[in-house]
């Protein structure tokens, strides 16, 4: 007889990554960061726009020349 149950499905690098915080911190740390995050204001548009910049040439300005 063939077994005819499909193969599980492929589990993310982030899944993995997430579960190895939540083994290694805990279910009432992991409670505790998520209240703070979730707590914090919003970012200013300011900061938005550099964090964009910042994130779009880690390096800086590209020499010309």
């Amino acid at each position: 007889m063939t077994d005819t149950t499909p193969p599980p499905a492929p589990v993310s690098y982030a899944h993995r990554i997430r579960e190895r915080y939540e083994r290694n911190l805990g279910p009432e740390v992991i409670a505790h960061i998520q209240a703070v995050v979730a707590a914090a204001p919003p970012p200013s548009p300011e900061l938005v726009d550099e964090l964009r910049r910042v994130l779009a040439r880690p390096a800086g300005e590209v020499p010309r020349g």
